[in-house]
């Protein structure tokens, strides 16, 4: 059964009026989208309701398809060659808009130096003070995170010193001792004596009698020495 079609006047139910309202709204709204979207289109709806509620639809920023069609209809008038690019028309919007913004971030950084807080109320000043407790907290985390990281960096450097200094302490040739050299000459002597054919008994014999013999001559030197003396 074909659906009855609604004639096109005034609801007078005013509950009635309402659900219509909204229904054909959110369908407006959804074909507002899909032609943005299909056709890649700047399209925006601006609807006031009987009792003057707004309900507005923007595929990309409201005010500069306002600023557009503004542009739009001043220049309708006018001749070709005096009307300015449409193109330039956005470019400048969006100068502008990027204007606002900047001068914004910049009063917020100002703010945050401690700078024309007078218009600032009570809520607006604990929320800018909780926010900056909390880049504190960030400031201070990255900077105990640094320094441990440098901390590890120099522990390592250390370690790789010590273990360059045990390498190269164990690849340098060892000096012989004093000790060492006195047995190793000691040693050689007897060697070059027992190869002239003495046994090792009369070498180590010759040895002590050499030295009882060099000690008796020092302390025979020095008696004649103290008896010289006056």
């Amino acid at each position: 059964m074909a659906r009855e079609r609604r004639a096109i006047r005034r609801i007078e139910s005013a509950a009635a009026r309402q659900v219509t309202f909204s229904k054909r709204r959110r369908g407006l709204f959804k074909k507002a989208e899909e032609l943005s979207v299909l056709c890649d289109a700047d399209v925006s709806l601006i609807v006031f309701s009987s009792t003057g509620k707004l309900s507005q639809f923007a595929s990309s920023s409201m005010n500069e398809i306002i600023d557009k069609y503004t542009t739009h209809s001043k220049n309708l008038g006018k001749p070709d060659h005096q009307r300015p690019s449409i193109d330039l028309n956005l470019e400048h919007s969006k100068y502008s808009s990027l204007n606002e913004q900047l001068a914004e971030a910049s009063l917020q950084l100002r703010q945050m130096r401690g700078e024309e807080l007078e218009g600032l109320s009570v809520e607006e000043l604990q929320q800018m003070e909780k926010n900056l407790e909390a880049g504190l907290q960030r400031v201070l985390c990255t900077k105990d995170r640094q320094f441990m990281e440098e901390i590890s960096a120099l522990q390592q450097k250390g370690i790789q010193l010590a273990e360059d200094n045990t390498r190269m302490r164990n690849q340098m040739p060892r000096a012989p001792t004093t000790a060492g050299m006195l047995a190793v000459a000691h040693d050689t002597e007897i060697n070059v004596l027992a190869e002239d054919g003495q046994s090792s008994e009369s070498v180590m014999t010759a040895l002590h009698s050499g030295s009882s013999q060099a000690d008796n001559d020092d302390g025979s030197d020095i008696s004649l020495k103290l008896g010289l003396l006056p």
